[in-house]
């Protein structure tokens, strides 16, 4: 792993959480307060509005794009650096920018091919099933952070320039 950029931790002193950790922990603090409430209804009432299942897997997502986000951040992706850490500096660059390239490049195609979806969806009034609402609002997160991804990977890559 690169020691350019230390881990984020929550420590009285150290550095600020960066914008995707704040909004994980909201996606987080969320998908708590929905199953939660979801179980207090459930078991004061005997009823479920299981309908807001909705909102925590749409939220889920959300926070599976910031959770690799911080992960790329702070250069603590799942990577298996055995045979490329006994290769030659100038190799393991290059393997470090291809990898770059080759992940950019997914969550482009993904960017992309999410906002179709999301155009599709707008333009064709889909509508949820559980909860009648537009399908798209659940759907447009995916593009927009798929970009954002796209720019984190683009400006961790040129900070740790090698």
């Amino acid at each position: 792993m690169n020691d350019d950029v230390p881990p984020a931790e929550g420590a009285a002193g150290s550095r600020p959480y960066t914008i995707e950790q704040i909004l994980a922990g909201i996606a987080m603090g969320l998908i708590v307060l929905i199953t939660f409430g979801n179980v207090l209804v459930r078991y004061l009432t005997s009823r479920s509005f299981a309908a807001t299942e909705e909102f925590s897997i749409a939220l889920m997502i959300v926070l599976s794009f910031l959770g690799s986000s911080v992960a790329f951040a702070f250069d603590r992706h799942i990577r298996v650096d055995f045979f490329t850490g006994r290769l030659p500096q100038r190799v393991r660059v290059f393997l470090e920018w291809l990898s770059f390239a080759v992940t950019a490049s997914l969550f482009a195609f993904i960017a992309f091919y999410a906002g179709k979806l999301t155009w599709d969806q707008y333009r064709f009034e889909e509508t949820s099933p559980a909860l009648g609402v537009p399908q798209w609002w659940y759907t447009v997160w995916m593009p927009v952070l798929a970009v954002a991804l796209v720019l984190r990977l683009a400006h961790t890559r040129l900070r740790r320039r090698a």
